[in-house]
């Protein structure tokens, strides 16, 4: 990933979709273990927060208000990455995650409640 300048920012921010409440939803993976972490929800500005300060910003829709992991549990993400998907309108941030992601104390949000789906085949 090269290094995004502020004309480069605005351009990915503007290329953006954006649901009808202004959010991108934001999948976190472990850049060493590629581990799906969690899922969040980022804004116009909590994006550009998290492309140029390093640190993932989210946008809290219970609390509105944004919320950079770690600043109070110090479980930080620290940026590595960043892709839009072939739409623009879902991000993946691969990040070196210090302390576990779920408030919960797990790991990884996913890791508090698998489930057991049925496994299935091609149909023939």
């Amino acid at each position: 990933m090269s290094q995004l300048t502020d004309e480069s920012v605005v351009e990915v921010l503007d290329r953006v979709t954006f649901d009808k409440d202004g959010l991108l939803p934001a999948i976190i993976q472990e850049e060493s273990t590629r581990d799906v972490l969690m899922l969040g929800y980022m804004d116009r500005e909590a994006l550009r927060r998290t492309l140029t300060q390093g640190r993932v910003t989210f946008w809290s829709r219970s609390r509105q208000e944004y919320w950079r992991k770690g600043d109070t549990s110090g479980n930080i993400q620290l940026v590595r990455g960043a892709a839009l998907d072939c739409d623009d309108d879902t991000l993946l941030v691969t990040v070196e995650q210090h302390g576990p992601a779920c408030h919960t104390g797990a790991h990884a949000c996913f890791d508090v409640d698998p489930l057991e789906p049925m496994i299935g085949g091609i149909d023939e």
